[in-house]
């Protein structure tokens, strides 16, 4: 039986005069498009526009919600308290529903972004109160995290749906938690590696961190970014790959359960 895996994007992320990635080339490649709510990128225009791309290509549809922080691309921690997080993601996951369900598409998961992602890896508080933002919306949503990380605890413990996540175009620590951007080598740009290292983390269920440990990593989902300059030749090459390796490429919804 070949091993499943969901391909997902962080898309949707221009707005007014700015264009960021190339979100009409990279979705006829993935799985699942992570799509922003206006508060680390994304404007009403933009998130209308990235619906209807994905529904077109038959792209699962997920909201991705950040930190209130458009000069900061919503990658500056920022300490809220548990109320703030949760109406902040349930404002952001409601709206982009909303688009979802005007075009007759259905929004299947919620996948955090940046800071807010990264800090709820960690923080189980925060982690919860994320979890409660998004059944606030519906309980049905899928919610995606990084492998091993507080946020699938948390979901898992209110009896969500929950993928985890593991990053093709991003090095690891030792601990399993991603390299900062502020680090030399933590984004990986080159297509062919990128690839070899999805294939690794499927098949193996592994990856090599940046400081050369090997490290376990189990997840149903693997992301590119789409800010990335490589991203679709990144994508393009990791499809190739896994289907050479006779790993199936789905959506999240067509194969995660409840937690």
């Amino acid at each position: 039986m070949s091993r499943i895996i969901d391909l997902n994007c962080d898309v949707g992320e221009s707005y007014g005069v700015y264009r960021v990635g190339n979100d009409e080339a990279l979705m006829p490649l993935i799985t699942s498009a992570n799509i922003a709510c206006g508060y680390h990128a994304g404007d009403p225009v933009v998130m209308d526009r990235t619906v209807r791309l994905a529904a077109r290509h038959g792209v699962g549809i997920g909201a991705h919600p950040g930190f209130p922080d458009l000069l900061g691309f919503g990658r500056r921690r920022m300490h809220l308290a548990p109320d703030e997080i949760e109406n902040y993601v349930l404002y952001q996951v409601g709206a982009l529903a909303a688009f979802a369900r005007s075009v007759g598409a259905e929004l299947a998961h919620v996948k955090p972004h940046g800071a807010l992602y990264n800090m709820a890896a960690k923080d189980i508080e925060m982690a919860r109160a994320i979890v409660r933002g998004v059944a606030r919306v519906d309980p049905n949503l899928i919610v995606v995290g990084l492998a091993g990380a507080a946020l699938v605890e948390a979901a898992r413990e209110a009896g969500m749906r929950v993928a985890s996540e593991g990053f093709a175009d991003r090095a690891y620590n030792s601990d399993g938690t991603l390299r900062s951007r502020r680090l030399p080598g933590a984004v990986i740009e080159e297509p062919e590696l990128a690839a070899e290292r999805a294939v690794r983390i499927v098949r193996d269920g592994t990856v090599v961190a940046y400081t050369g440990e090997e490290i376990p990593l189990h997840v149903d989902t693997l992301c590119v970014h789409g800010d990335t300059p490589t991203a679709v030749e990144i994508v393009r090459t990791m499809r190739r790959k896994l289907e050479e390796a006779g790993i199936e490429v789905a959506t999240l919804g067509s194969f995660v359960g409840r937690g």
